[in-house]
């Protein structure tokens, strides 16, 4: 089955188009007055000197540029920084809502330290010299006989402030350094395996004319979400292309040139598919698979399984239109293959990212215009390694809780995602103290519960959190750190982009409270531990360190806010370094037992008797689903087909509503179940979801936070449990099975 713009429900494709893209001034000029009386805490400065500050934008991967209206001392509004890569002059809503998170009473004002049971909410404010000490001794008296029993958690790997965190640990004696997973993973190892590179994915959607996305949400905040809403227009007004593979029809979907309802789960047999029309119909590029890859003979004889006719029956997509759409990807001249579900804030299968990657890899569009890049990382870090002392020396050697780097999982950095199964299964919890920065593990992570008693079992957790988070409710030590638009912060090339660049956040304002930037808290953990652990510290502050580490970028940062890096195209000569010093299309990592290259998929978790139906989630820009709990006036942009009241609306097919196990009207209550957990949701019925299936938003069902989020709708990381990649060990769920019943109303 195909269905493309023209052909499928009009009325859908403009409502849900138009509604998502309305611009958030129109949305919220309606009742201005209204809000500002009932948030007093909103800023309305009086007159005074107007005045710009650039700086970047920090609250989510995209990394844009933004330049900050004030009056006096008081900052007023976000717009985007003109002439910064990427997103150039614009900003998202949730960029621009950025004041709220600001001037927000949530904000933590101080040290606490917590007085009452975990997530009770009773704290004890405390000084800096006192909460450091408080920090220090307990690392002190762990690190006498389980220096490696302490692990820290990041957002993200990149930059001066987590490197931070991983040297204190490394100085400690802990190997246990994690992050929050995303697609970055995914197309790290995907990079790692068929290119033999350390890079990231470089995405040149502005020069391609075919984009074919496995479920990306180009603008539903995939990647940098400015940027991508820019390429996508761009795209159309070239005649280019855009093919949306996926289940459900989201914003993307809606405004794409054809829309492909892949059943969930078939995206990788789908790829396969292509591939296996590609090549039989020998319209790859011969020159790169025949002189610049290896393993191509063992792919196609895999692909034998992945016919048109097979991959039919599987996908749910009829053969012709599968031979089709191959044709038309081989045949464009600058095709570009991507995925990553939804913002690409979760992981994913290895096996669905390589076999995609493939596709670019068969038209010969890898490290080219248009195509996909592997770009390396900014190189500015290049601190000293710090001398380690006897205890330091044998911790980093124990093998890490989360099972990364293991025989099992070779090649994975951090698998943070195993964590909390880990730590439930054990008599006693291999962590015993946990530090916590730019993460909001407890809200994030799939299976709550699970992640919730898993933390109970951890005797000492701090957070860094600038926000009363989940994670942070549940710390017996918060440091808080400065707003975002109170500090220094580096910001390396933001995700998705196709060129190094390294930009520089920058302080709009002084602090407001009694907080402390992050590199500065973890500076003074390492000082009063003493020893080794302090020399490894030499900055007096982070300002310093920050200044010190970017050299003679310093100067050119602060003026203009980033800097790009020299960077030659790579080519095709000399830019693969696996084994066979080619590209590989079938990596021995992911052989099966048989030492045979297998391409699995993961199958949801549940009995279909019990649960007839599936749930699976879905992303939208008005969601922010990260760290960052979504600012008030980004949660009065939501639709009432997303959340009624504070009930949850799931998505679900007219044709499954009738079914007589569920009988449900448009907006009728139901208990939404699933092996994890239950929920009560109210009903949408909608052609864009496909028969069986139900569809939920990320980025609801907060526990924390001010009135205006907690306690509306539900976290669906409370229905659904992780799922490990057979390769890498990352989390690679992408549904659950689930029931509905019927409640009264």
């Amino acid at each position: 089955m195909k269905i493309d713009r023209r052909s499928f429900l009009s009325f859908v494709i403009g409502g849900a188009a138009g509604t998502a893209l309305t611009p958030l001034p129109w949305k919220l000029t309606d009742d201005l007055s209204i809000w500002t009386q009932m948030w007093p805490w909103t800023p309305v400065p009086q007159d005074g000197e107007v005045s710009y500050v650039n700086s970047v934008c920090t609250l989510c991967p995209a990394g844009c540029g933004i330049s900050v209206r004030k009056v006096d001392d008081r900052a007023v509004k976000i717009e985007g920084m003109a002439g910064y890569p990427g997103s150039n002059g614009n900003a998202c809503i949730l960029g621009m809502a950025g004041l709220q998170l600001l001037y927000s009473p949530t904000r933590v004002k101080t040290p606490l330290k917590r007085v009452g049971n975990r997530g009770e909410g009773k704290w004890k404010a405390i000084s800096w010299d006192d909460a450091i000490s408080e920090v220090a001794g307990k690392l002190g008296e762990l690190r006498k006989d389980q220096s490696s029993a302490v692990a820290g958690i990041v957002g993200s790997d990149r930059g001066t402030v987590p490197q931070l965190l991983k040297r204190l640990l490394t100085a400690y004696g802990s190997p246990n350094f994690m992050c929050s997973p995303s697609m970055d993973d995914s197309y790290a190892l995907t990079l790692k395996l068929m290119h033999g590179v350390s890079a990231s994915a470089g995405f040149d959607i502005e020069n391609a004319n075919f984009v074919l996305s496995f479920g990306s949400g180009i603008i539903e905040g995939w990647g940098s979400s400015v940027r991508m809403f820019k390429a996508n227009s761009a795209l159309k007004d070239k005649k280019g292309k855009m093919v949306q593979i996926e289940p459900r029809l989201s914003n993307t979907a809606a405004k794409a040139d054809q829309w492909v309802p892949v059943r969930p789960g078939t995206e990788t047999v789908f790829a396969l598919g292509l591939a296996y029309v590609i090549i039989q119909e020998s319209l790859y590029n011969k020159d790169f698979v025949e002189n610049y890859t290896a393993e191509f003979d063992a792919f196609r004889q895999m692909l034998d399984a992945y016919s048109p006719d097979k991959v039919a029956e599987i996908t749910g997509i009829d053969a012709e239109a599968i031979t089709t759409l191959a044709k038309a990807f081989a045949g464009a001249s600058n095709p570009l293959a991507v995925c990553g579900r939804g913002q690409g804030t979760t992981p994913g299968s290895l096996h669905e990212f390589m076999a995609v990657h493939a596709l670019n890899a068969l038209v010969g569009n890898i490290n080219k215009k248009g195509g996909v890049w592997a770009v390396p990382a900014p190189d500015y870090i290049q601190w000293p390694d710090p001398e380690l002392d006897d205890i330091a020396q044998k911790g980093i050697q124990t093998a890490r809780a989360d099972g990364a780097g293991s025989e099992k999982y070779p090649h994975t950095a951090s698998l943070l995602n195993r964590l909390p199964e880990v730590i439930n299964s054990a008599a006693q919890s291999p962590v015993q103290a946990l530090l916590v920065s730019g993460a909001n593990p407890l809200y994030a992570l799939p299976d709550s519960k699970a992640v919730k008693k898993a933390f109970d079992k951890i005797p000492f957790i701090v957070s860094f959190s600038s926000q009363m988070d989940e994670t942070a409710q549940y710390a017996d030590i918060i440091l808080p750190n400065h707003a975002y638009l109170e500090r220094y912060q580096d910001v390396p090339t933001p995700t998705g982009l196709q060129t190094p660049l390294t930009g520089l956040s920058k302080p709009v304002l002084d602090p407001l409270f009694d907080t402390k930037h992050t590199g500065d808290a973890i500076i003074m953990i390492a000082k009063a531990l003493e020893g080794n652990i302090a020399a490894a510290f030499p900055w007096d502050n982070y300002e310093v360190c920050l200044s010190e580490t970017l050299g003679d970028k310093w100067d050119a940062l602060v003026e203009n806010g980033f800097v790009a890096q020299d960077f030659q195209e790579p080519g095709w000569e000399g830019a693969f370094t696996t084994p066979s010093g080619k590209f590989e299309f079938v990596s021995k990592a992911c052989a099966a037992e048989s030492d045979k290259p297998v391409f699995s998929s993961v199958t949801p978790e549940g009995d279909e008797k019990t649960y007839p139906l599936i749930l699976i989630p879905y992303d939208s820009m008005r969601l922010s689903n990260g760290f960052i709990g979504n600012p008030p006036f980004l949660t009065k942009t939501v639709e009432d087909t997303v959340l009624k009241g504070n009930d949850i609306v799931v998505e679900i097919n007219p044709a499954t509503a009738k079914d007589r196990l569920f009988s449900l009207n448009d907006g009728a209550p139901a208990m939404l179940s699933t092996p994890r957990g239950e929920v009560r949701v109210r009903v949408h019925l909608s052609d864009g979801i496909m028969p069986g299936f139900m569809a939920m938003a990320r980025g609801l069902g907060h526990t924390a936070y001010d009135d205006y989020l907690a306690g509306k709708g539900a976290n669906f990381n409370e229905l659904i449990g992780p799922a490990e990649d057979p390769v890498s060990g990352l989390d690679s769920a992408w549904g659950i099975r689930a029931k509905l019943t019927n409640v009264p109303i």
